[in-house]
């Protein structure tokens, strides 16, 4: 039995193992605010956790409500931003609040996240979502929507938009089909995805984009996102980055990539740029994005669970047996 001070929340502890626990309810601090969790989404980028074991509670896809009483947000359902920000920065200043130079830390890593039922969460950190989003849909604001529609964004810098300009995406997991989604809404008509899990491929080519083998070389392209992190795909994208084009690293690997400088790196003029989160003046836009491809979004919400399924589901997420999977807390205690 909880006492009023405290909730059930998961422990990573390493070896591939979770278990539920018992700990102290979040005390927010100042300038903070009480959210309780409704939904987080699984993500990849927690392997490492689920291997290696968390010092915080995990979980970065965060969607719940605040329950503040007398916070100006009391009541309201929030996505929560994960990077922490002064908002005075450079960076801050300049709208670059993923990337703030003055705070690095960040929820679910550095500090606890939404696998537990309540987390703390800095006001500047909240981000209300209207009330057409359903709860399932929200935490797809953050790393689905945000990050892969950033990608794109920062990619058009470097290289106008065409709708007729071929696109390579490489990996079709929940980035990666979130690419395809946001360069379909931006109207690019020839986009074409590479992954071996076939599953996944005819998800995005139901999205629009077309298949590609996975390491061919028959055909280059001017903009390559790659969504893998895989070293091989990176090394693939130099070699068919068109003259003049762009590759955009989204997926992570915390393993050494060595670039090899030959003649295909050296001859020719491209961008290689690494993208990360979004900034938080994307975030209406990303509500638009995901209202008119709702139904598209909820194909990638392949489940819903409570805590106590976690260890269970979190196994076969790593198996690549479901695409976003969502941890749903209940209302009671």
């Amino acid at each position: 039995m909880l006492t009023n001070d405290q909730m059930h929340a998961a422990d990573f502890k390493g070896d591939d193992t979770i278990t539920i626990k018992t700990v102290e309810m979040p005390k927010p601090g100042p300038g903070e605010a009480l959210v309780r969790v409704l939904r987080t989404a699984l993500c990849g980028s927690d392997f490492k956790l689920w291997h290696k074991g968390a010092e915080f509670i995990a979980g970065h896809e965060i969607f719940g409500r605040v329950e503040q009483p007398g916070h100006a947000l009391d009541g309201q359902r929030c996505a929560i931003y994960i990077p922490l920000h002064c908002g005075h920065c450079e960076a801050c200043r300049a709208g670059n609040t993923q990337m703030c130079v003055e705070v690095s830390s960040l929820i679910g890593w550095n500090r606890d996240g939404g696998y537990g039922e309540f987390v703390a969460v800095p006001d500047n950190c909240l981000l209300p979502v209207p009330d057409d989003i359903d709860d399932d849909l929200g935490p797809l604001l953050l790393d689905t929507i945000g990050t892969s529609a950033h990608a794109v964004r920062e990619a058009e810098r470097f290289l106008p938009r065409d709708a007729a300009r071929p696109v390579l995406v490489t990996g079709a997991g929940p980035v990666g089909l979130g690419v395809v989604l946001a360069l379909k809404s931006m109207g690019y008509e020839n986009v074409y995805v590479s992954d071996p899990n076939a599953a996944r491929l005819r998800i995005a080519q139901d999205f629009g984009a077309q298949a590609h083998p996975v390491g061919s070389r028959e055909k280059r392209f001017a903009l390559i996102v790659e969504c893998s992190g895989a070293h091989p795909a990176r090394d693939l994208a130099i070699e068919l980055v068109l003259p003049k084009g762009v590759i955009v690293l989204v997926g992570e690997n915390a393993a050494p990539w060595t670039i090899h400088e030959d003649k295909i790196f050296r001859r020719k003029d491209f961008a290689m740029l690494r993208t990360f989160y979004f900034p938080k003046s994307d975030f209406e836009a990303n509500v638009e994005l995901l209202r008119t491809n709702k139904e598209n979004y909820r194909r990638l919400v392949d489940d819903a669970f409570g805590l106590e399924a976690l260890p269970e589901k979190f196994a076969r997420f790593a198996a690549g047996e479901t695409i976003k999977p969502v941890l749903a807390f209940g209302e009671a205690r």
